[in-house]
């Protein structure tokens, strides 16, 4: 399968985190942070001098990574300042998708409420009255802005966001009957969260032509102590499920790109030594 990293997991600095993807093989980059600048943030120069590193070290960018949307929250309407800002930010990084000749763009899906629906009770005392509803209209324009350019979206199932799960996920794209445009950018460990098994559970909700992007890590999520502990690959909530979905995807012939998530440090700070300690698992189960 077309393996790869998020950079900035590696490091920052974008050539140094590209020569360490050759150590281990890896084609495909996907570009989140560069330098000191979030991607959508690069002035020209910049943005030169990073497609002339790519083409140096013989890479193929998956994906550019912007948080659009992160952290909105659900009472912003289409057009507001908020919304504006983040719509000119996912245009700077669709521009810089094209000259990246990458033909896949992230997007969040904005500050989350708890509890979106309910039943017997429920549903007049503990939903976020609105908050569903008001998702769809703000990512509908980005969503237009993505088809007018021929670019694809994955929206992340995120901590945090709106869509934390492959379900909601699902529901988004459907209520916006955006299939052929927005896909899921699948993040299972951020879906342990959510309580949503990755495999067969998660995954199964995406079949049909859902899925556009896999972020794959370790975590150890305690929802009732509010505490998340990314840990080494396989010695996680995700270590029996990592190789059932490898196999999954290689029997349902997915084609997009899976993107080691360098977000574990060994205590120290030190992320490049967790992506040095965790990369050789992640290669073996999916490579």
């Amino acid at each position: 399968m077309k393996l790869g990293v998020i950079t900035d997991g590696i490091s920052r600095d974008f050539a140094h985190a590209l020569s360490v993807m050759d150590e281990f093989g890896l084609d495909y980059a996907e570009l989140q942070f560069l330098w000191d600048k979030e991607v959508g943030g690069l002035n020209t120069d910049e943005r030169r001098h990073a497609l002339e590193l790519v083409k140096k070290h013989n890479k193929t960018v998956s994906c550019i990574s912007r948080h659009v949307f992160a952290g909105m929250p659900m009472t912003t309407k289409p057009g507001d300042d908020l919304h504006v800002k983040h719509m000119d930010g996912l245009k700077r990084c669709i521009e810089m998708a094209h000259e990246f000749d990458c033909k896949t763009v992230r997007i969040m899906s904005g500050k989350k409420e708890m509890i979106l629906w309910g039943l017997h009770g429920a549903e007049h005392w503990n939903v976020a009255k609105g908050a569903w509803d008001a998702l769809p209209p703000l990512i509908a324009p980005a969503v237009e802005l993505a088809k007018a350019e021929d670019v694809t979206l994955v929206v992340e199932t995120g901590n945090g966001t709106m869509i934390n799960s492959c379900w909601t996920a699902r529901k988004l794209i459907d209520d916006l009957d955006a299939k052929d445009t927005l896909k899921i950018l699948w993040d299972p460990a951020n879906n342990c969260w959510a309580h949503e098994t990755a495999w067969p559970d998660g995954y199964e909700i995406m079949k049909g032509g859902y899925l556009g992007h896999v972020h794959i890590k370790d975590v150890h999520a305690d929802t009732p102590k509010a505490t998340l502990e990314v840990r080494p690959m396989c010695e996680g909530q995700l270590a029996d499920q990592f190789q059932p979905m490898a196999d999954a995807m290689r029997a349902d012939g997915y084609d997009g790109v899976i993107s080691y998530e360098s977000v574990y440090h060994p205590g120290d700070g030190n992320f490049e030594a967790g992506f040095r300690q965790c990369i050789g698992k992640f290669i073996e189960i999916y490579g």
